[in-house]
């Protein structure tokens, strides 16, 4: 398995989620084929010293619901991000790639540091 190791220090979020969601899809190899998974392994280090722009930490909000009245629940980024960074950068990474079956494979590859 071809393994390509990402420093993420002094990066913004949303720009080094789409080098990754690139490199997990192969789009960068020649022999790219939309409907075959490539054996690549994305390993990313330093996302603590990941830069948020502008003041995204309080402003920017994250939904889920649980499907019952009352039931969507609301955080913001800084909140997620001082518990699970691995998760909003997992999260970021996941919402890039291609909407069908081969989604929660090719997110299977995304490794941390």
């Amino acid at each position: 398995m071809n393994t390509i190791t990402i420093d993420a220090s002094n990066q913004s979020l949303g720009r080094l989620s789409t080098k990754i969601a690139i490199l997990l899809r192969g789009k960068n190899l020649v022999s790219y084929t939309p409907n075959q998974l490539p054996d690549t392994q994305v390993v990313i280090s330093n996302i603590d010293k990941i830069k948020f722009t502008g003041n995204k930490m309080e402003t920017k909000k994250y939904h889920r619901y649980s499907g019952y009245p009352g039931g969507i629940r609301t955080r913001t980024l800084g909140e997620w991000w001082a518990k699970h960074p691995q998760e909003v950068v997992r999260h970021s990474v996941y919402r890039m790639l291609p909407k069908n079956k081969m989604r929660d494979k090719i997110i299977t590859h995304l490794k941390f540091k």
